[in-house]
């Protein structure tokens, strides 16, 4: 009984402990500037104290994120069709997504990311960049964008600002700078 009494006043002294250390803002510091670092792609970056990771990413007209309700994630995916396979016998535009890595924490940032026909390479502990096989590239050129065939995107996808299908990435690329 005597056991029972200790593991629960225990108990109750970790969440005092944790109510006064979560209100007090002691890891302000750390998250006010969460933002400097974090990459929303095409949308802004704000701090959250309700969400995961202590920021949220907002999206632009046009885009959204690759799960609505993981709102930390970068939005990179336009609100537009997208076509399964480039019009080649075979050839898809962006692979099947891999197999999670059972050795990525649930922490780290590359653990939420697809990265298409690429690999997600972890910066720092909220950055991140996709690193495109060949024939492939980044979504707009964007090194956070998932990494697919340019041949992919339908005609509706110039509402977000993405021009047409062309015969070149460099094309895509070259629009978007001017």
């Amino acid at each position: 009984m005597a056991s029972v009494a200790n593991t629960l006043c225990f108990v109750a002294a970790l969440l005092l402990i944790y109510q006064k250390t979560a209100t007090c803002g002691f890891l302000s510091p750390i998250f006010d500037n969460i933002c400097k670092v974090v990459v929303c792609g095409k949308g802004k970056c704000k701090v959250s104290s309700d969400s995961t990771f202590k920021y949220e990413c907002e999206c632009d007209n046009g885009w959204k994120q690759l799960d609505h309700n993981l709102k930390f994630l970068p939005c990179v995916i336009p609100n537009c069709t997208s076509g399964l396979s480039c019009g080649e016998a075979g050839s898809q535009a962006q692979p099947p997504t891999p197999p999670k890595d059972n050795n990525t924490s649930f922490f780290d940032v590359c653990h939420w990311m697809n990265c298409g026909g690429g690999i997600c390479k972890k910066k720092n502990l909220f950055s991140y960049s996709c690193e495109c096989s060949e024939g492939y590239s980044n979504f707009m050129n964007i090194a956070t964008s998932p990494c697919i065939k340019q041949c992919v995107l339908g005609q509706d996808c110039l509402n977000p600002g993405i021009p047409p299908n062309s015969s070149s990435n460099q094309g895509l690329i070259d629009s978007l700078r001017s």
